[in-house]
């Protein structure tokens, strides 16, 4: 496996100092199977020639984030040792980090969670959840589209983009069914971004749907007078990946769409996501 093989290598060059090579000036960083081993992209790509680019990676399994995103304080002492300088400020957010998550511990922690929260629900303890909901369908959204997670210039925290830097806007939605009056879009987030993701993600916490629309489509065929925009099921149900195929080609990682997704959405796309 790809995973093995980059684990392989962030080990070895982790085993040694390289503080006369230029790889302390690299972007990327690729994660080894603990927080206490990295490796850079370009190093990877000379010793994996498989890997092409960041695709081959995401397609794998890896996710990309920011490192001020990911707070791995492990990464600092790493990159002193490695390269016997200190990670400076401005380089900490220029770096961006690759990293490996176990699918499997993920998924069976969404079990655990999903009977916890209905437990709790059950017994009126907790009316809502939707903090976790949002930031797991984020999570979803930013694994299965390759998105990169970077600090926001502006106050909103993280911004998600393409690797070709594209801005995204990553909506949640937290039901087995969606309210008659639609998912709520702002105006002005769609105006700022280039795509809009809609992760529909059922109450246990699997995918039930996505919906990947342009922004300027959205702005353009959905009424925009005030500051909010409905996407009502039955206005936007024929771009459901359940019933197009039309952004099969922005998933970088089919493995982690089927994986996470509830079985009849599995059943409806498989087969014509692994065309």
């Amino acid at each position: 496996m790809l995973k093995n093989d980059v684990f392989e290598v962030a080990q070895k060059f982790s085993a040694q100092p390289h503080g006369s090579s230029d790889y302390d000036k690299d972007g990327i960083f690729v994660m080894g199977s603990t927080d206490h081993e990295y490796v850079p992209l370009s190093y990877l790509q000379k010793e994996i020639p498989a890997i092409t680019g960041l695709s081959d990676l995401k397609a794998a399994g890896f996710v990309f984030s920011s490192y001020d995103y990911l707070e791995i304080n492990e990464f600092d002492k790493w990159y002193q040792d490695r390269f016997n300088k200190r990670l400076s400020s401005k380089t900490m957010k220029a770096v961006g980090i690759l990293h490996y998550p176990d699918h499997k511990t993920i998924f069976d922690t969404v079990e655990v969670v999903h009977q916890t929260f209905q437990i709790l629900h059950d017994h009126k303890v907790l009316m809502n959840g939707k903090n976790l909901p949002v930031q797991l369908g984020e999570w979803y959204a930013k694994i299965i589209f390759g998105l990169h997670q970077m600090k926001s210039a502006s106050q909103r925290g993280f911004d998600f983009r393409t690797e070709g830097g594209k801005t995204v806007e990553v909506k949640v939605h937290w039901h087995d069914a969606t309210s008659p009056k639609g998912v709520k879009v702002k105006k002005s987030l769609a105006e700022l971004s280039d795509y809009c993701i809609i992760m529909y993600v059922a109450k246990n916490f699997t995918i039930r749907d996505i919906l990947f629309l342009d922004s300027e489509f959205i702005l353009r065929k959905f009424d925009t007078k005030g500051h909010t925009i409905f996407l009502k099921d039955q206005d936007v149900a024929g771009y459901f990946f359940s019933k197009s195929d039309k952004h099969y080609d922005k998933v970088a990682n089919k493995t982690a769409l089927l994986q996470f997704a509830t079985p009849a959405l599995a059943i409806k796309i498989e087969d014509r996501l692994n065309k």
